[in-house]
């Protein structure tokens, strides 16, 4: 860990998320240049936050369109300020989505707009509710090969992994906040089951984290 690391702060334009953004992004896009289509195609972020990730990805796909997204619009002026600033045409501007919320679902009625979504660092600080929305909006809106791909700290079977998740976990309970903590990977996959989705892949990554990957059976 950097000794020049913030105090704990989930506000998306925290210097906290930066510092934790510029952490993880080389390792997500390794597994994004393994994961996501070849070919052309569309891909969601849900909870886009600052921007600052899918404006980093972006332009390692220019075949691929980028839709951000986020329930919070306050963070639109950003994430559009990033792209202009970093001249990035693939990426449309952001959407308000609500995962609890199924009327603000992007294209709401249309089936199969997406061949791969993904969500970054949202859980820890989420409720596990949020969860349920995620994959139907997930099953909803990928293609019949499409991927959903979670990224962040989760436990495992009701354990932690490392000593260092558990210490995290207990700072974010610490602050009295009852979503927050690290969820467990089996209740995101009894979620997934509910809408006809499967936990495909568990990627073990730096930093005790994990990138979860789900598809259709």
């Amino acid at each position: 860990m950097s000794e020049n690391k913030p105090p704990l702060d989930p506000h998306p334009l925290s210097e906290y998320v930066a510092w934790a953004g510029s952490r993880n992004r080389e390792p997500i896009l390794g597994v994004l240049k393994e994961k996501l289509p070849k070919a052309s195609g569309r891909v969601l972020e849900l909870a886009s936050g600052s921007g600052m990730h899918i404006n980093y990805f972006a332009p390692h796909f220019q075949h691929l369109h980028f839709h951000p997204s986020d329930k919070d619009k306050e963070v639109f002026d950003n994430i559009k300020k990033l792209s202009t600033d970093h001249a990035n045409d693939n990426i449309a501007d952001p959407v308000h989505l609500d995962l609890t919320d199924p009327h603000t679902w992007f294209n709401p009625g249309k089936s199969k707009t997406f061949d791969a979504i993904f969500c970054i660092n949202i859980f820890q600080v989420a409720p596990i509710s949020i969860a349920d929305g995620m994959m139907e909006c997930a099953s909803q809106l990928l293609t019949e090969d499409g991927i959903l791909l979670i990224y962040g700290p989760f436990k495992v079977e009701g354990g932690f992994t490392t000593d260092s998740n558990k210490e995290f976990h207990e700072t974010l309970s610490s602050a009295g906040v009852a979503e927050w903590g690290l969820k467990d990977v089996a209740d995101l996959r009894k979620a997934a089951e509910k809408y006809n989705m499967e936990l495909k892949e568990i990627i073990d990554m730096p930093a005790n984290n994990f990138s979860l990957v789900f598809g259709r059976p």
